[in-house]
């Protein structure tokens, strides 16, 4: 703990050296011993007590470099959920009094672990003297922390660069954030799993996926990181951390392209090369307001890069701009026989739509009646297709089966490797039996038909994700909720193998949502091509 070794002291002369206040300016009553509490209970990480220094309400504010939380409930969360500051010594404090009920605070820290910090509160005297000393309590706060060499919540492995492009190419001048599935040349790949990492070897070539985009001209910057295994759609690391969500400030980032989205959203690459299995590219674009596409199954070689379960897996893109993103699948689809599509013509489905939260289910309807009072489609077609829960339980198990050939070999000679989370969801995977597996392809077959039968060439919309980015802190039956309405959404691709887009349409209070374009096997770059001109004429 590194505040001063008296809490108590309220006056610029036992401050001295510490305290600055204009010349003949006293300093407002028991300010200091506010102060002082305040940074005592931040060392302490003790969440109640912090939460007092908040005023209550909605106006409370608290920002950083990942976002800004409005509101004293969404600021509670967000200390809840982080386990506490960097311990640190208060080396300098200036107050600028206001009124005699508000003051102006900035302080300077020097965190144990080195550098600098700076932290500008607005104290107003309207609280409990009970609660805090003097009744002090914090309106609004910005932190700024010493800038890390490397957030490694985002980031495993950083160069500048860490492998160089082609010197002239679409791509040139992109930087480029790799999950780190994928092999890039002179190093390992760890796939979010420390101890997976210590026993992989250190990779001569680039994975398919990869050296298409390098070939393009992109520089890749740095690996990123994922959920263990990819198999997850939350974005936590039990091992390196959640990557922060700048889109929606104490939100998920959604996985298990967690990090390339991270990477992305927070203007550290330019481009993101995610895989997608169960919407681990399309659910972190919609969580953090980018654009994400899932190609057509088996368009994009998967060479070099880790499987979790082949029959659905696909590498694919994230970018903040769509025409980055029109780039990317370009270079990396370049002869693998892609086709048109008709951007006048989109069908709907009342039970997708239905399985998404209220908020999205609305604004994602808005979203589309815009798009037809603009004339974007000359027909919007309702179609019937298997229900959300009905796909859902198709995909779960059919996914996990393959997930369970793939890696329980390597989870039972490696016993608590994996965060309890993901080695719950193998466990349930390794108990999938060969009947149960039988009986979810045949439906999985049917199902496919169906939904091709209904759809044809036609492009089909439906919501990203089922809801925006969940708290970090939401209750594990929160999270299973939104994670099985969400697969339901995400499974409709998945499961025919159709190439899937999210495109950032919305922004509701808690975060933004992707309008997921659903298009005929093969029309990668013309569904792209499409949503740029739909977006093109909301503007």
């Amino acid at each position: 703990m590194t505040t001063p070794d008296h809490p108590e002291r309220d006056t610029a002369r036992d401050l001295q050296g510490i305290v600055g206040l204009p010349e003949g300016v006293e300093p407002p009553p028991q300010l200091f011993d506010a102060i002082w509490a305040y940074e005592a209970a931040l060392m302490d990480d003790d969440v109640e007590r912090l939460g007092a220094f908040f005023a209550q309400g909605p106006d409370a504010m608290r920002g950083d470099a990942t976002g800004l939380l409005v509101g004293r409930d969404r600021i509670d969360r967000f200390r809840s959920g982080r386990g506490g500051a960097p311990a640190r010594t208060v080396t300098e404090i200036q107050v600028r009094p206001i009124t005699e009920t508000h003051a102006y605070v900035t302080s300077v820290n020097r965190p144990d672990r080195g550098g600098r910090g700076l932290v500008t509160q607005l104290w107003e005297r309207s609280g409990s003297e009970d609660a805090t000393p003097g009744g002090w309590v914090i309106q609004a706060a910005h932190v700024s922390a010493p800038p890390p060499a490397m957030d490694s919540r985002i980031w495993r492995v950083v160069g500048s660069p860490l492998v160089e492009g082609a010197a002239e190419g679409p791509l040139t001048g992109v930087c480029l954030a790799v999950k780190d599935v994928f092999a890039v040349p002179g190093q390992r790949i760890g796939a979010g799993v420390p101890a997976y990492l210590a026993e992989a070897t250190v990779e001569a070539a680039p994975a398919a996926a990869v050296a298409s985009l390098l070939d393009a001209g992109a520089t890749v910057v740095g690996i990123a990181q994922t959920d263990q295994f990819a198999y997850s759609i939350a974005g936590r690391n039990g091992a390196y951390g959640t990557p922060p969500n700048v889109a929606a400030p104490g939100g998920l980032p959604g996985g298990s392209s967690s990090g390339p989205a991270s990477a992305v959203a927070s203007g550290q690459a330019d481009l993101g090369l995610g895989t997608d299995t169960a919407g681990s590219i399309r659910v972190p674009a919609s969580y953090q307001g980018l654009w994400g596409i899932r190609p057509t199954h088996g368009a994009v070689s998967l060479a070099g890069a880790l499987p979790l379960a082949p029959a659905y897996d696909t590498a694919g893109w994230l970018a903040r701009d769509g025409h980055v993103l029109l780039a990317a699948a370009r270079a990396s689809l370049a002869g693998a026989g892609q086709r048109g599509v008709d951007g006048r013509v989109a069908a709907v489905n009342v039970g997708l739509f239905d399985a998404a939260d209220e908020g999205v289910r609305h604004g994602l309807g808005a979203v589309i009646d815009a798009l037809s009072d603009r004339d974007v489609f000359d027909a919007l077609e309702p179609v019937a297709v298997p229900l959300p829960r009905d796909l859902f339980e198709i995909f779960r198990y059919t996914q996990s089966a393959e997930a369970a050939r793939s890696w329980q070999a390597w989870i039972d000679a490696h016993p608590g490797a994996l965060a309890q989370d993901i080695s719950e969801r193998f466990a349930w995977a390794a108990a999938v039996t060969e009947e149960q597996e039988r009986a979810a392809l045949a439906a999985k077959a049917a199902a496919r038909e169906a939904i091709d039968e209904a759809l044809g060439d036609t492009i089909l919309l439906l919501p990203a994700a089922s809801s925006t980015a969940p708290a970090t802190d939401a209750s594990a039956d929160r999270l299973q909720a939104v994670r099985e309405a969400t697969l339901g959404l995400t499974a409709v691709a998945g499961i025919t193998g159709r190439p899937a887009l999210s495109v950032p349409l919305l922004e509701l209070d808690d975060g933004p949502v992707g309008l997921s374009l659903v298009g005929p096997r093969g029309s990668d770059v013309a569904l792209i091509e499409t949503a740029l001109a739909w977006v093109e004429a909301l503007q």
